[in-house]
């Protein structure tokens, strides 16, 4: 149980973030990545999960909270997810976008922002970025195909009780 709560060492999950996000930069200089309009979110991926993961491990971070993060990171990590990046590319991080955006804000609400804000290598402000992100996630869940059937699974236990 040790080695799978061991993390990758500060300069492995340097060396993560800047392969991530030099790969963005190639992806987002292409005539595929230029004409998409999630294009100014996904540079957020690699800034989120490092946040997630800085975040982690922050002894100030209680032990719900970890765990809430850590199910998230498994979900950035975890190669087949409601958006797979393995066949729909970049654009499958936008469900990731979404989880961690909720696990971010959830993590502000409890503990408030000084807690991430310090672990946040972004371009933007953290409070800035999550609103730019939180305007655009309803589009995006809207396109998951799952969400209709979550959406009348939701909608029958309301139902029942």
């Amino acid at each position: 149980m040790e080695d799978l709560m061991k993390l990758p060492n500060d300069q492995e999950q340097q060396d993560f973030y800047q392969k991530l996000r030099t790969k963005l930069v190639g992806f987002l200089g292409s005539k595929k990545g230029k004409n998409s309009k999630f294009t100014p979110y996904l540079m957020f991926v690699p800034d989120l999960f490092h946040l997630l993961v800085k975040t982690l491990t922050d002894a100030g971070v209680d032990k719900k909270s970890r765990a809430l993060i850590g199910a998230s990171i498994a979900y950035f990590v975890f190669p087949l997810d409601l958006m797979p990046e393995g066949i729909l590319g970049f654009g499958g991080y936008l469900d990731d976008i979404v989880l961690a955006t909720f696990v971010v804000n959830t993590i502000i609400n409890k503990l408030g922002p000084e807690v991430l804000e310090k672990h946040w290598t972004g371009d933007d402000n953290l409070l800035h970025a999550l609103q730019k992100v939180a305007e655009v996630s309803d589009e995006v869940v809207s396109k998951i195909p799952v969400k209709s059937a979550i959406a009348q699974f939701v909608k029958q236990e309301s139902k029942d009780k």
